[in-house]
């Protein structure tokens, strides 16, 4: 039977059968995970304004499997000393955390969303083949084969117009001698323009635009995100440091009341001093003692907890860089060039949450502009056209002297516009919301800035007065140390002073800490704080 099948005939079935063979066979998961992550970056990159930082950090990675010599398992970053830097902890927490890498994934899945919305609103192509094979016994040997193809292109143009144009393409062949042939072209095509109100693409037009503006939203959330996530990073290491130096603070006061109970002994031995002062010495000793146990616990529970932080072993043998601190101790405390105002300008032309609530305006406005235009007279603008080609075979050639044309209109009047009419209120009110929220973080920002300067004035005093403190302290124990070998001192002032040394000394850490932080924090909420690719930080000049 197959036999009888003319040559045109098996060509245009062996061509159908190639195109969807072709297309069902496709291509493999890892092509398209390929070409969805060179869209998504595409659009990340072209949406990454300069302001926002260096484009780093921010690429997601599908699993914790090896990939490349670059991805490597976070207990292999640990260097063999064990001692993490700063930067570091900053490089391991900004590959490896987990909260870090969900904020990683959600600025991808926003750019992923837009790739599908972009998809429904553009131009592009549909291609559909269809045959039938039908063996006429009842009437004799015919063996009838239809076979067509349709090629159509959709999209949206500016404006809200829409396009449509397919091409379409026919062809019988009536086998077992049958000469008889048809062979034909069917080109058509549609537009629709909006001249009043908010009809034909307008709507999906906003749509578009909407999703276009929120991947914008979303970078500008991502880069905020950062910076906050580099700051309690710094936070988080310093304070581990502060509680580190706790701990050796304590241990020191604890030896140094060992000593001094050690010479009391004697003293009281040779009758110099009273049993009593042995005693009171011990509660000291014991008082620091449990002092020192709690420091030592609280450090090393930090210590796990920043482990986490940065998605290692919770058994890893880590520890931190003291030379960090003492690096910071050697800076000491700096002003920032700032005055409140000039800090309160900087923030709201820097500050990108404050840049999404301003944008979020724009788009409350934009949508009651497209609300307001639905309340009235909706008219489009029609036309369309059909043009085939002649009988037989002549497919190619297209008759458009022959072809039907069409132009018209489509107007919806306002008898009835409830729905209209509530989304216009609805678009109201939510611009009145939009202001607001835009007006409140203008001045929650100016109070940030105000407080934050004041908290860096203070911190900067704190520390001032704490070393003044700590120097007292030494004073009045060296001062209690001659009278009592003199034989004039009394055990319970040196134990004092004893006491006031190591509340000084960490309290001068304390204070070196938190101005550094808040000094960090200042730079972030003012919105000069620029990460670079190692995961670090400077202070963008303005």
């Amino acid at each position: 039977m197959f036999g009888k099948f003319q040559p045109l005939t098996l060509l245009f079935w062996l061509l159908g059968i190639v195109v969807i063979t072709g297309f069902t066979g496709g291509c493999s998961p890892e092509q398209y995970k390929a070409d969805a992550d060179k869209e998504v970056y595409q659009i990340i990159d072209d949406k990454w304004q300069d302001e926002f930082g260096v484009k780093a950090n921010y690429i997601i990675s599908d699993s914790n499997a090896v990939t490349s010599p670059e991805d490597i398992p976070v207990e292999k970053v640990i260097p063999p000393s064990g001692i993490i830097s700063l930067s570091e902890a900053v490089a391991i927490a900004t590959k490896y955390n987990r909260t870090y890498k969900s904020r990683k994934e959600t600025l991808y899945q926003s750019a992923l969303s837009l790739t599908g919305t972009r998809y429904t609103y553009a131009l592009k192509w549909f291609g559909t083949i269809d045959g039938t094979y039908e063996d006429n016994k009842s009437g004799g040997d015919d063996v009838t084969i239809q076979t067509s193809t349709e090629t159509s292109k959709r999209g949206l143009f500016l404006d809200g117009v829409i396009y449509n144009a397919s091409i379409a393409v026919d062809w019988i062949r009536l086998l077992t001698g049958d000469p008889r042939t048809t062979l034909g072209t069917i080109l058509s095509g549609d537009v629709t323009i909006p001249l009043l109100g908010s009809g034909a693409g307008k709507v999906r037009q906003e749509n578009l635009t909407q999703a276009e503006r929120n991947v914008l939203y979303q970078i500008r959330t991502f880069n905020r995100y950062r910076k906050q996530f580099i700051v309690d990073i710094v936070d988080q290491y310093y304070n581990i440091l502060e509680r580190r130096a706790n701990v050796i603070n304590s241990e020191n006061s604890y030896n140094r009341l060992v000593e001094s109970k050690k010479r009391l002994a004697i003293e009281v031995e040779t009758g110099s001093k009273a049993p009593s002062d042995v005693d009171e010495t011990d509660q000291q000793v014991l008082s620091e003692e449990s002092k020192l146990v709690a420091a030592q616990q609280g450090y090393e529970g930090a210590l796990d907890q920043f482990k986490v932080t940065l998605t290692l072993p919770t058994d890893a043998e880590i520890a931190l860089d003291p030379n960090e601190l003492v690096a910071l101790e050697d800076i000491g405390i700096s002003g920032v060039d700032y005055t409140t105002e000039m800090a309160i300008e900087t923030a709201r032309h820097w500050r990108l949450d404050l840049a999404n609530r301003a944008d979020e305006v724009e788009d409350a406005e934009r949508r009651l502009v497209l609300a307001a235009e639905g309340l009235g007279v909706q008219l489009d603008l029609t036309g369309g056209t059909d043009v085939g080609s002649p009988a037989q075979t002549k497919f190619d050639r297209l008759q458009f002297q022959k072809g039907t044309y069409s132009l018209g209109f489509a107007a919806d009047l306002p008898f009835s516009r409830v729905a209209e009419r509530n989304a216009y209120r609805e678009a109201l009110i939510t611009l009145e919301q939009q202001v607001r929220e835009y007006e409140n973080d203008q001045d929650s920002i100016e109070l940030n800035m105000r407080a934050a300067l004041r908290d860096l004035k203070a911190k900067a005093e704190q520390y001032r007065i704490k070393q003044m403190a700590l120097v007292l302290a030494q004073r009045r124990k060296n001062t209690q140390e001659m009278l009592l070998s003199i034989g004039q001192g009394e055990t319970r002032l040196l134990l004092d002073a004893e006491g006031a040394i190591l509340s000084a000394q960490n309290s001068v850490t304390s204070a070196l800490v938190a101005h550094a932080v808040a000094k960090l924090g200042f730079y972030r909420d003012v919105g000069i704080l620029q990460i670079k690719p190692d995961g670090m930080w400077e202070a963008q000049e303005q």
